[in-house]
């Protein structure tokens, strides 16, 4: 074992079997509870209660009960880090999360060193699963897959056209911006502007004034909906007609609520609507019963823990090692996602995008 961690864990384990009795199961979810993006946080705590409820119900994992445990790290790299040593100290042995890149990436780093095992349900930056770990994995697609399918959707429906590219300099966003303006490029388009924004900001006057200066006539951009979603509502305001286009980060009702009518029309990359896959529609209308729409990532947070418990059964045990041969051995998993394995890496072995479109306050799938 790399750390005394390992060895209190089991000394306790063992005083515990002595003892005749029965240990919980601790995992822990991680992602930006509070701040900005607190409504993708929200998909991930719905997703991750609504998994441990089901598993406990069923009779747990290896007949213990799961004990769920929330780490906000509010899309902060630093946040994540401390979120990550916190659950290392509380004992537990899988995490569902991070949600942004650029807290997965240094988090992920801890949970390798301390043998944790790591599966997101939405941080798509490369560099996550690149960096190879036997412990991260992600039920999501790469950027380097969405990038692929938006930068061949510009140079096949904007031809001619003046295309920006901005991102605002976050982990996930410019790693998306980056590899579609790539993707472009090597399909044959020009970029006209490539740009980059502050997050977090409220006034984005200043760029939506540059792209109009330029006469851009669409804009894609790489990065969140908080974000884009002020942009889009202040070129309305300054009478800037032009296409925009993004990625998965769009997936949130929210948007609408900052946009009104100026999100319409936006067109973004996300997987197949999990929503719709016959293997999801029980716990949708679970969901939608008690007054709650599971869009975005919720279902991948549901995804991410019923599949490392399968891969704990088929392990016969919680240990990280053993856990991680399971995942990586090629089992097709079951999950209300659909069937799914994983690479060498901890990529998933296939990720499809395809596009959506926002309208009339709702994002609708080509």
């Amino acid at each position: 074992m790399k750390n005394t961690m390992k060895t209190l864990a089991a000394v306790s384990a063992f005083a515990l079997m002595t003892t005749g009795a029965v240990a919980d199961i601790k995992i822990g979810s991680a992602g930006p509870f509070s701040g900005q993006y607190a409504s993708f946080g929200e998909q991930l705590s719905k997703g991750a209660e609504a998994a441990v409820a089901d598993i406990n119900a069923a009779g747990g994992v290896l007949g213990e009960q799961l004990v769920l445990s929330f780490g906000d790290d509010r899309c902060d790299p630093k946040e994540a880090v401390s979120v990550a040593n916190k659950f290392v100290n509380d004992g537990i042995v899988f995490v569902a999360g991070h949600f942004c890149s650029s807290s997965s990436i240094p988090a992920s780093k801890i949970y390798d060193e301390e043998e944790i095992i790591m599966i997101t349900p939405a941080s798509t930056n490369p560099k996550l699963t690149d960096d190879r770990s036997d412990f991260v994995f992600r039920v999501c697609g790469r950027d380097d897959q969405q990038g692929d399918v938006a930068g061949q959707y510009l140079v096949d429906n904007y031809d001619g056209k003046k295309i920006a590219i901005a991102h605002d300099k976050q982990g996930y966003s410019k790693g998306l911006a980056d590899l579609t303006k790539a993707a472009f490029e090597k399909a044959g388009g020009t970029v006209s502007l490539y740009e980059t924004v502050n997050p977090g900001e409220s006034d984005y006057t200043a760029f939506v004034t540059k792209l109009k200066a330029e006469g851009i006539d669409v804009l894609y951009y790489g990065g969140y909906h908080t974000e884009l979603g002020l942009i889009m509502r202040q070129m309305a305001d300054q009478g800037v007609d032009i296409d925009v286009v993004s990625g998965d980060a769009l997936n949130t009702a929210e948007f609408w609520s900052i946009t009104g009518d100026a999100g319409e029309g936006l067109r973004f990359t996300f997987a197949p609507d999990p929503r719709a896959n016959p293997a999801s529609q029980d716990l949708v209308a679970k969901f939608n019963a008690a007054g709650y729409d599971p869009e975005g990532y919720t279902l991948y947070s549901y995804a991410a823990i019923q599949i490392w418990a399968a891969a704990v059964e088929k392990a016969g045990s919680t240990d990280a090692d053993k856990v991680s041969v399971a995942l990586h051995d090629g089992t097709d998993y079951a999950s209300v996602i659909g069937n799914l394995s994983f690479d060498e890496k901890g990529d998933r072995t296939s990720a499809d995008y395809t596009w959506y479109t926002w309208t009339k306050g709702d994002y609708v799938q080509d």
